[in-house]
């Protein structure tokens, strides 16, 4: 049983209320943290901004120094937390050491950025009043942060928050997903034992009536929320003036034309479509084909499927594990009915194991543009694959969703490759890589309803500091 306490600037605190952490695999409790309500935000916010006065008054290398540490705690204990979320997200094993590597590079990026973080000089006689006169900006911390992290990655994506907010000198209020506390917390414990002032960290797992206290409070200066469109939707609504940093949804494509490189994209295809069980914002939920290739891509993909393990993500083997829990089972499940209802052909039968919330990979081809598996995001491991004539009509389609994060483009021609980089509105495109490519220090984010601002912590060390002009008028 993994029992961890609540942060609340850096002293550790427990409810009356518990927080039960139930494993996706077989439904079993692992684990239980505490439920935190709105009535602790005042006093969270109150050690922020004593954690805010003890993270200015330190210098670029020292907070370098403590990321630099938690980079090092991580990696000292990365067989253990790999195995923490795999008991709370149910990903495999295997996938779970790959995000603790992941969160281990993030921070180690977040403390080469505390010490880039510079302003710039200007010209400023470049104005007409401007003559003898020296102008530059620097860049200071924005305040607190409240940081609210998903369950898929609960470690990696709560460090792209906390690590470049660190960095740039702000205190983080952390609200992990009620179902993935523990992670969170852990790190929350890793970095105390850096020496960060205790103050400037508080882990608080909750639900809604937190999440509303936190993102409402007037001192509060940066939200960073990773999750749905809804509830992106409504944090901006009630955020008030306040900078956002949202990474909302997606249903991200994969173009394969007709000189790609079969063999490379239908596994990459399986690999984007089906890892995490399709639970990651930019696994490949769509894949457009040209007609002329679409016979043979369907065959090596159903082969490469069907060679696929599902089952115990504890098992080194297992590729696919369970989704996280019965509700999102039984969504998707009714997804598919209605797709195939719509006219859709399921190629790949979708089935669960009984007792536990594990789905078979799905396919379905022919699919219509008005089924909920097209147009929304389906965060499960189902593909929808249609089949298309001209490039122009699949750029036409994947401009006219709601969402636009990232797109995968299999083609050996240059001209083709640049036609979907120029023309399609998305945050990222990936040329003989699938849509869920990703490097952990890249502009991350997307157009639209995929969100606002950019992962990675050189661009998102911006999204916590504010600038600050100076003009130095000379004798």
């Amino acid at each position: 049983m993994i029992v961890k306490e609540p942060i609340l600037g850096g002293e550790f605190v427990k409810t009356d209320k518990r927080l039960d952490v139930v494993y996706p695999y077989d439904n079993s409790v692992i684990g239980y943290s505490y439920i935190v309500d709105g009535s602790y935000v005042e006093e969270a916010i109150k050690r922020a901004k004593v954690g805010y006065q003890k993270l200015t008054n330190l210098s670029a290398y020292e907070r370098f120094n403590i990321l630099k540490k938690v980079s090092e705690l991580l990696e000292k204990n990365k067989e253990d937390i790999a195995k923490t979320i795999v008991y709370e997200v149910g990903k495999t094993i295997r996938e779970a050491r790959v995000e603790v590597e992941r969160a281990i590079e993030t921070f180690s990026f977040s403390a080469e950025e505390a010490k880039r973080l510079e302003g710039k000089t200007y010209k400023a006689d470049a104005h007409k009043n401007g003559k003898n006169k020296f102008g530059f900006y620097i860049r200071v911390p924005a305040g607190i942060v409240v940081a609210i992290s998903p369950f898929n990655f609960p470690l990696n994506l709560t460090a792209h928050k906390v690590g470049p907010a660190i960095g740039a000198g702000c205190p983080v209020i952390v609200k992990p997903s009620e179902k993935t506390p523990l992670s969170p917390i852990i790190l929350g414990e890793i970095l105390l034992e850096a020496r960060l002032p205790k103050e400037a960290i508080s882990v608080l797992p909750g639900f809604g009536d937190l999440g509303k206290a936190l993102t409402s409070h007037k001192d509060v200066r940066v939200v960073s929320f990773t999750g749905s469109k809804m509830v992106g939707e409504l944090i901006a609504k009630q955020s008030g003036i306040k900078k956002l940093v949202l990474e909302l949804g997606s249903n991200s494509a994969l173009v394969v034309h007709k000189d790609a490189n079969l063999e490379e994209a239908s596994s990459k295809a399986v690999q984007g479509g089906f890892a995490m069980a399709g639970q990651v914002c930019i696994s490949i939920q769509r894949i457009f084909v040209h007609e002329d290739v679409l016979e043979p891509f369907l065959r090596l993909l159903e082969e490469k499927l069907s060679q696929i393990k599902i089952g115990d993500p504890m098992d080194e083997s297992t590729a696919v594990g369970p989704m996280i829990d019965k509700h999102q089972l039984e969504r998707i499940k009714s997804w598919i009915e209605e797709a195939t209802k719509r006219g859709a052909k399921l190629i790949q039968k979708a089935k669960n194991i009984e007792n536990t919330n594990l789905l078979a990979p799905t396919l379905l081809v022919d699919v219509d543009r008005e089924s909920m598996v097209f147009k929304e995001e389906a965060f499960a491991p189902v593909v929808a694959i249609n089949k298309y004539h001209n490039i122009e009509d699949v750029i036409n389609i994947i401009n006219a969703g709601e969402y636009g994060l990232q797109i995968g483009v299999y083609t050996s021609d240059i001209n083709t490759a640049m036609k979907f980089i120029n023309d399609c509105e998305v945050g990222g495109v990936n040329i003989n890589e699938g849509p869920n490519f990703r490097l952990d220090h890249m502009p991350y984010g997307g157009f639209r309803y995929s969100g606002i601002g950019r992962e990675g912590p050189a661009f998102a060390i911006e999204d916590y500091t504010e600038i600050k002009n100076v003009i130095i008028s000379m004798p």
